[in-house]
């Protein structure tokens, strides 16, 4: 699908790179950037109970997030990007809820590399977005450089339905790219895993909406399958990496399958994930 709607999640602290990049991404492919600056109350562990201390950090906290919101509609003006800021403040629980709700609303949720390498409101913004309302993330690791208009997508492939689902979502990206990568590790041969022919099908289907297509088929040779990927990616020169997402929510904590975890953690190129 087209993204018109991009959801950008920004920490009150460092919000400028992000905002920025997502930003040039909205003008990329003239999307309306819908942004959220997310501050965190400070944690009543510190405290043993609501002193004077408390309410003066909180009171920073808040502040700092009003600045931040300030700048971003600020910056956001001066580019004459379409857009609209909003924030959150989470007292006590995460923000994940609360961003869910506004990832209803969006196309794509955006990770940017500064939210990348905060571990905890990260993990609160793709819980949020992929496994509570099922929205697309791109995940942009430090030092990536990102594109909506990608000229190689490496699209990891391994015949599930997450799978499926993030080949449709990224159908409009892969239209335009030159090229296609299916790439799957260790498939195997058979009716109810890869089919008879390991890709065949999944190509065809991609053909079918004018989609230039590579299959290459890999060995693990017991390296983890996220490592695999990505030193396949670097190999083909790839801009995107896409790929299903494994995981569930269980009471607010969200859990991910292995190689989901290890991109959201370790990945060194943009990856698109969608459930």
């Amino acid at each position: 699908m087209s993204f018109k709607t991009i959801l950008a999640v920004f920490g009150a602290s460092e919000p400028m790179r992000d905002l920025q990049i997502a930003a040039e991404l909205c003008d990329e492919v003239l999307a309306h950037l819908s942004a959220i600056v997310v501050g965190q109350a400070p944690q009543l562990g510190r405290y043993p109970a609501i002193t004077p201390a408390w309410v003066e950090q909180r009171e920073r906290s808040l502040q700092a997030l009003g600045q931040s919101v300030v700048h971003a509609r600020e910056m956001l003006l001066a580019r004459g990007t379409s857009f609209d800021v909003d924030s959150i403040y989470a007292e006590v629980a995460a923000a994940d809820y609360d961003i869910g709700e506004r990832a209803i609303y969006s196309d794509l949720l955006f990770v940017g590399p500064t939210l990348f390498q905060d571990d905890s409101l990260k993990r609160q913004a793709i819980g949020g977005g992929l496994l509570q309302t099922g929205r697309p993330v791109l995940l942009v690791p430090p030092a990536a450089k990102p594109t909506l208009k990608p000229k190689t997508v490496l699209l990891a492939w391994d015949s599930r339905a997450q799978c499926a689902h993030a080949a449709r979502e990224a159908l409009a990206l892969m239209k335009r790219a030159d090229s296609v990568r299916v790439t799957m590790v260790d498939p195997v041969a058979a009716l109810r895993a890869s089919g008879s022919e390991p890709g065949a099908d999944v190509a065809a289907y991609l053909a079918r909406h004018g989609i230039k297509v590579t299959i290459d088929a890999l060995p693990s040779g017991q390296l983890p399958i996220a490592q695999v990927l990505q030193r396949h990616a670097r190999d083909v020169a790839a801009d995107l990496l896409v790929m299903g997402a494994y995981g569930h929510s269980r009471l607010r904590e969200f859990i991910f399958g292995g190689v989901t975890r290890s991109m959201l953690d370790d990945a060194e190129l943009p990856v698109l994930m969608a459930r």
